[in-house]
């Protein structure tokens, strides 16, 4: 196991409402892509916050360029999964997201994983399914927390923050980035 810092434990403290300067700077944007994989099931159970993980070898254009931490952009699912088309049409959209690489020191990880929740209610689970993210800036540290309640405190503060990060024209413009699938037919990513 290797030697690392301890996280940083969250205080109470006010929050601004907007991360990032008004156009993303370097290293961002940030492209990640992979097949959703399962992971320890807590976002959706514990947390009230599904999240998509992807595989750790779609995590390294992130994971050597950045720190640990949240943060926030747009990600696509896609419809198709082994040749059939199973989730609807909305749910292959390109939406907003939030999230966290690390190793989530409220539950002692001891992997770094990149957990990606899609500002979406989504019709069904897509495990297996193709995702692209781009990444367009950075929230936060990853911090660790005395309590349940304080972290899903600070993931909805992170949602709201996202939200409101994106909603500026040089952040909006990458959801219509190239490196979707735009035209809204295609079913596969």
């Amino acid at each position: 196991m290797e030697d690392r810092a301890a996280a940083p434990v969250r205080t109470e403290s006010s929050r601004p409402d907007i991360a990032g300067p008004e156009t993303p700077q370097e290293p961002f944007p940030i492209h990640l892509y992979g097949a959703v994989q399962r992971g320890f099931g807590r976002g959706s159970k514990e947390l009230g916050c599904p999240t998509a993980n992807l595989p750790d070898d779609s995590i390294a254009p992130m994971s050597s360029v950045t720190q640990t931490g949240v943060y926030y952009g747009y990600a696509q699912v896609s419809r198709e999964k082994d040749g059939r088309v199973v989730l609807p049409e909305e749910d292959g959209r390109v939406l907003p997201m939030v999230m966290s690489l690390g190793r989530n020191p409220f539950y002692k990880n001891e992997k770094m994983t990149a957990e990606i929740h899609i500002m979406h209610d989504f019709k069904a689970d897509f495990y297996g399914h193709d995702m692209k993210a781009v990444v367009l800036g950075y929230i936060r540290p990853e911090l660790d927390y005395t309590t349940r309640e304080a972290l899903i405190e600070d993931i909805e503060t992170d949602k709201r923050v996202a939200i409101t990060s994106l909603a500026r024209s040089a952040y909006e413009q990458y959801q219509r980035d190239a490196f979707f699938d735009l035209n809204g037919t295609s079913t596969k990513l």
